[in-house]
């Protein structure tokens, strides 16, 4: 989006980076964030609650059971110690919470138990948005949990079509495709968004951010790899700060009307380039725990936020 315009094809963002000075790409894509969004910053939280065995091959995941990551397994959690750490997130001033397990996709029998958990959050703290993201899932199991009250599902379509293939060959991103669209058939919104650094290039960045484009995502998590020992993308070089912030340019040109939402993988970034990407255009941040990467400390991260000029506390356009 440079000149009120929304960029929709690669070769108009190829151009919009090779003409303007990096300086000026940064401002353009500020001004965007605030005109269409305000200082409004949605936070969520999650708890990993399954863990391990998971019978897909992605070459960056921990959980996959293809690698031997030392990564912990256990079964689904408690309703108690999800809602605990629901409450305790919703007090640090959290607004959503999410459900993340491993597995293909959730059967009916782990549906019913993950719904009951929803249920327990709800009955106890019905101002907390709830987040659901549990792997593929059908149009029956995604119904039974927005009625638990999961008004959210979140399904990463991970990297551009052309790189998805190389990273994954136990699921296709239509197969994700056709689990956003029954998430909407149902009545949630959608949250998709994916990986960067997994050795696609700048060019294919710019075509995941055209394909988020293409489906409409309005909540686009962007997550820096954490490459972990014993995954096939273990050795993977760390992009550069200055490659990061490029790639948060890419995705608010093209998805300006998305929220850009820090994820997994910020505690490889250094305290200023957090800042200049919060400035650029991330307005939305994944909280405490991260799946099974080190996460940020809460309170760290409302003060950042904060100190950047976004309130924390204020209603967002993603929520209405």
């Amino acid at each position: 989006m440079i000149g009120g315009r929304r960029l929709r094809s690669m070769e108009e963002v190829e151009k919009a980076i090779e003409k303007y000075p990096i300086e000026e790409l940064y401002e353009a894509c500020h001004t965007i964030t605030r005109t269409l969004h305000g200082d409004g910053f949605d936070t969520c939280s999650i708890i990993n609650v399954k863990s391990g065995k998971c019978p897909e091959d992605c070459k960056w995941c921990a959980q996959s059971a293809h690698y031997n990551t030392g990564c912990k397994t256990y079964p689904i959690l408690s309703p108690q110690e999800c809602l605990e750490q629901a409450l305790h997130n919703r007090n640090k001033g959290i607004k959503r919470y999410s459900l993340v397990a491993s597995g293909r996709r959730p059967n009916m029998v782990d549906t019913l138990r993950y719904a009951a958990i929803y249920r327990e959050i709800r009955k106890a703290e019905p101002s907390m948005h709830l987040c659901a993201s549990l792997g593929l899932a059908t149009e029956d199991t995604l119904k039974v949990l927005h009625e638990a009250g999961v008004t959210t599902y979140h399904c990463n379509m991970e990297s551009a079509p052309s790189h998805f293939i190389t990273l994954c060959s136990t699921h296709t991103q239509q197969q994700k495709e056709e689990t956003i669209a029954a998430a909407r058939k149902v009545g949630m919104k959608v949250c998709s968004g994916g990986i960067i650094g997994m050795g696609e290039s700048r060019r294919q960045r710019i075509e995941f951010a055209l394909y988020l484009q293409t489906l409409g995502v309005e909540s686009i998590p962007i997550n820096m790899l954490q490459p972990i020992p014993g995954t096939p993308l273990g050795d993977t070089a760390l992009l550069s700060a200055d490659e990061l912030l490029l790639a948060v340019v890419i995705f608010r040109l093209v998805n300006p009307t998305a929220y850009l939402r820090f994820s997994g993988g910020r505690a490889q970034m250094d305290r200023e380039t957090q800042k200049k990407a919060l400035y650029i255009g991330i307005n939305s941040a994944i909280t405490g725990d991260l799946l099974t990467t080190t996460a940020s400390v809460t309170d760290e991260d409302m003060l950042l936020f904060r100190e950047m000029k976004y309130d924390t506390k204020a209603e967002t356009t993603w929520e209405r």
